[in-house]
């Protein structure tokens, strides 16, 4: 499975470049204590199940350390991980390898994290209609990153930023006057872009559908007024339910009808796999 493309692989070559220039800065001191000249096996496994996520990443790393190594995936990337077991071998330069193992497992365990996480919210949902979607509350310099491992887990992506779709909240509102006056300036700002209203109760929804608004995001309400929401516009608009939700309230949630849910806690919510790589002497 794979959702790279041009603009992405741009940004995880600039992404590693600068992970690598962080981590080894004048030089990597500690692999000097190795011959230039040795030649060792490595293998990377995972303590616990994952959803593999972040070959590109890793690729990246030894590619730019100079190709003196031969990396050998035994995985495809969105494969769920085994724990204990062999997901990737690489052979060649020992200090190659020792000096790209940090960078290279930093981002591999991050989003393999997130792909997990996602894979797991979607599973619960599997069977409704009900969409996972991420948000913009990203570990900065990583929103690509972690939207795509997202996408590998089975989630969907929000708005990439604050440029390819409106989202009204609270504070737009209030400057504009009225969700009514923000929807049509927003209409007229970026003519075709979606535009989501965030509303707070029932009276503000009523007044996101009158406005013209795609989406209408439903701003921790009870499931009853979801229900209601969904059942009053049914056909007029899409609906997301957002706000402290967490895997027990998914299938509640889905039961309202709502089309879609947003989740922070995808990206927010960082801890990292378990993952070990181990070398042999060749």
């Amino acid at each position: 499975m794979t959702l790279l493309n041009a603009l992405l692989t741009e940004h995880i070559q600039s992404q590693v470049a600068f992970a690598l220039k962080e981590d080894i800065g004048s030089g990597d001191i500690t692999a000097q204590l190795i011959p230039d000249d040795q030649e060792i096996t490595a293998t990377v496994i995972s303590r616990e199940p994952a959803v593999l996520c972040g070959q590109a990443w890793v690729n990246e790393v030894f590619s730019q350390l100079g190709n003196q190594v031969t990396l050998s995936w035994h995985n495809n990337e969105g494969d769920m991980l085994e724990s204990n077991k062999p997901f990737l071998t690489i052979n060649g330069h020992a200090r190659t390898i020792l000096t790209g193992e940090r960078t290279a497992l930093n981002f591999l365990q991050s989003l393999s994290y997130t792909a997990t996480v996602t894979n797991q919210y979607s599973q619960i949902v599997a069977n409704t209609q009900l969409t996972i979607l991420d948000t913009r509350k990203t570990i900065p310099g990583m929103r690509r990153a972690q939207k795509y491992a997202v996408a590998i887990g089975g989630g969907k992506n929000h708005r990439m930023g604050l440029y390819d779709a409106f989202l009204i909240k609270e504070n737009h509102i209030m400057a504009a006057g009225s969700i009514a006056n923000a929807v049509s300036m927003a209409k007229n700002i970026a003519p075709g872009k979606t535009i989501e209203v965030e509303t707070e109760n029932l009276e503000e929804v009523s007044m996101a559908v009158a406005a013209g608004a795609d989406i209408i995001m439903l701003d921790n309400f009870s499931y009853e007024d979801m229900s209601k929401a969904v059942t009053d516009f049914k056909g007029q608009v899409k609906f997301e339910a957002s706000g402290n939700m967490d895997k027990d309230r998914l299938l509640l949630v889905a039961e309202t009808g709502v089309d879609y849910v947003s989740i922070g806690a995808l990206t927010k919510h960082i801890q990292a796999i378990d993952l070990s790589l181990r070398v042999s002497q060749e």
